[in-house]
């Protein structure tokens, strides 16, 4: 039978990965699973995140299941207290003989863009201006939408393969996003160090149900949609919008282009499951709070419309008797695949 498709085995660890939404993250406990890794997370005393290994090294009982001491975690089987660097630093029941041995792993954590990110690989290379830069963010002409966040119980990579698939929407997303020339014109496919970029422009159509609202011009337009990855598994999908004839890759970018990103950021959990986080950021109607709810209730509907397909692929690929093929418009998704399977088999070496 054919092999699974490129990077579907293990993962990229040295860097950063969405754990959830910050405020997702109090003085409570909160287990969690990332890249097959159990992970209990607290803020301490001054609302630092921490994150540590969810195991006593005793006989590895969730410190999930334990208490918060100050800034310490309290493990609830023998009282053994571990500090946010995962030191040890009580050893009740051998206050004058602490174990040695006695220390969990601790994981780089930092707030930025309204969500908690974890750093999954050697603590020493960690650098939160790797972090994502989210350009206008502060911009007060710049509307979001709120963030959202939901599970999907499917490889992460099937998702990052949907998200730099713009024909797509032609057939999943009727309601919202589909429109004229989304099913059959020519991508663009580019390369960068760490991603892909899918792209293509749509001349002198109406506007998909999602955008026609929205838009100071119509009723026809000129459409791109940009798709980009990064490394590990961050989409960029940007939808611009100009007048008719104001488009097109050969001109600058039209000054009355409606430009609308969404950032995407995926966090596998398993092998069969992962955590989809997401807003939208656009230049237009910047204090319009009912288009943002709107906006963000549309995409919600679409990715759970995606959701269907994609736990269904999970399942057919999964029970698969014989091979599978790709079609043209996979050569982003393959190119991505093959930069992530390098990836992780230059972290193994």
């Amino acid at each position: 039978m054919r092999p699974d498709l490129p990077g579907s085995t293990g993962y990229i660890r040295d860097c950063w990965y969405v754990a959830g939404l910050s405020e997702d993250f109090d003085r409570s406990l909160t287990p969690l699973r990332m890249l097959d890794e159990d992970i209990v997370i607290f803020r301490d005393t001054a609302g630092k995140p921490a994150a540590l290994e969810d195991a006593c090294p005793h006989r590895k009982l969730p410190l999930s299941r334990g208490t918060l001491a100050g800034d310490n975690v309290v493990c609830g089987y023998h009282g053994l207290t571990f500090d946010c660097t995962g030191e040890c630093v009580i050893a009740p029941t051998q206050l004058d003989n602490p174990p040695r041995r006695a220390a969990v792993h601790s994981y780089p954590a930092a707030d930025r863009w309204g969500f908690l990110w974890l750093w999954m690989g050697a603590p020493e290379r960690a650098d939160v201006r790797d972090i994502i830069e989210i350009p206008n963010f502060d911009n007060p002409d710049w509307g979001k939408t709120p963030k959202g966040g939901m599970s999907m119980q499917c490889h992460y990579l099937y998702i990052i393969d949907n998200l730099l698939d713009p024909s797509h929407v032609a057939w999943v997303h009727l309601t919202s996003f589909a429109g004229a020339g989304t099913d059959n014109r020519p991508l663009e496919v580019e390369e960068m160090d760490n991603g892909v970029i899918v792209s293509r422009w749509v001349m002198g159509e109406a506007p998909p149900p999602y955008y026609r609202d929205m838009l100071p011009f119509g009723p026809t337009c000129d459409r791109k949609q940009h798709y980009e990855c990064r490394l590990p598994s961050t989409a960029i999908n940007m939808s611009v919008y100009t007048p008719a004839s104001e488009g097109g890759y050969d001109r600058p970018l039209s000054s009355n282009a409606f430009i609308n990103i969404s950032y995407n950021f995926i966090t596998p959990i398993d092998a069969t499951t992962s955590r989809y986080f997401w807003f939208q950021h656009r230049n237009m109607h910047a204090e319009d709070s009912v288009l943002s709810e709107r906006m963000f209730e549309g995409a919600k509907m679409a990715f759970k419309e995606d959701q269907e397909v994609l736990e269904h692929v999970q399942k057919g690929m999964a029970k698969r008797k014989n091979g599978y093929l790709n079609l043209a418009l996979d050569a982003g998704a393959m190119r991505f695949r093959n930069k992530v399977a390098k990836a992780i088999s230059g972290e193994q070496t």
